[in-house]
């Protein structure tokens, strides 16, 4: 990947953030993105403000925001090789008590940003006969948790594991691979603002009897990125969280 352009969606916390570490230490060049620029400025400066890297802050829910995230990686680095659509919001809600307000939220933001921001790679990547899209969902959509309410986000997010299957058929014949990365329960600030205070307490969800660390789904990330004969694929990240739990 070294050289290679590489755009990351909701890049500034979390899994986001680790994952663009991981490209820069690989010698990616980057485009980083948030919606929110007080963070993505922050988490640029303590990468160091790398001369391979830029940042745009915006919404990836408004179509402007990938056509300039896509303009950027153009102008400054000349080709588009991987997106990473990581952007996203999720929080649970009692199924009766889901809004329209809600819905609009999570879909907007999860399906129509992964949507939307996959739209202005793909016509560079066909040019390139090449690249690489990973979208990120979540184990929740093959393993509900009654404990747990989250139709809302889980619409989004089911929608995008079948986005990555449909744009896998559409677009195999130009080379382009396009897999989703479904984490378990990952360390990251996503959390606490969801009310768990004690994310280890979850770790009886997964086989391995712990929860997963940002750096994991980056590695993962970073497979997907790189393999040449994998597209349409949900990679799980959790541990075993699909095939059972601890007791």
């Amino acid at each position: 990947m070294k050289n290679k352009t590489v755009i990351i969606t909701g890049a500034s916390t979390g899994i986001g953030k680790e994952t663009a570490k991981y490209f820069l230490d690989k010698g990616s060049n980057l485009v980083m993105n948030s919606s929110n620029e007080e963070n993505l400025k922050e988490t640029y400066e303590a990468f160091g403000s790398p001369s391979n890297a830029i940042c745009f802050a915006g919404d990836v829910s408004k179509p402007e925001t990938g056509k300039q995230l896509a303009t950027l990686a153009l102008e400054k680095f000349g080709r588009i090789d991987v997106l990473i659509n990581n952007a996203g919001v999720f929080s649970p809600k009692p199924f009766l008590d889901v809004t329209a307000v809600d819905l609009e939220r999570f879909w907007k933001i999860n399906l129509l940003g992964t949507y939307f921001t996959t739209q202005t790679v793909i016509p560079q990547m066909v040019k390139q006969q090449g690249g690489s899209i990973i979208n990120i969902g979540t184990v929740l959509v093959d393993h509900a948790i009654g404990g747990f309410p989250a139709t809302a986000p889980l619409t989004s997010k089911g929608a995008i594991h079948a986005l990555t299957r449909q744009l896998a058929a559409e677009f195999g014949k130009d080379n382009i691979k396009v897999n989703t990365i479904a984490p378990g329960i990952i360390r990251s600030p996503l959390q606490g603002k969801i009310g768990i205070e004690d994310a280890d307490s979850l770790s009886g969800l997964h086989l391995l009897n712990r929860i997963g660390e940002a750096q994991e789904v980056a590695e993962a990330a970073y497979y997907l990125a790189t393999a040449d004969f994998v597209t349409g694929e949900t990679i799980n990240i959790a541990g075993g969280h699909t095939v059972g739990h601890s007791i």
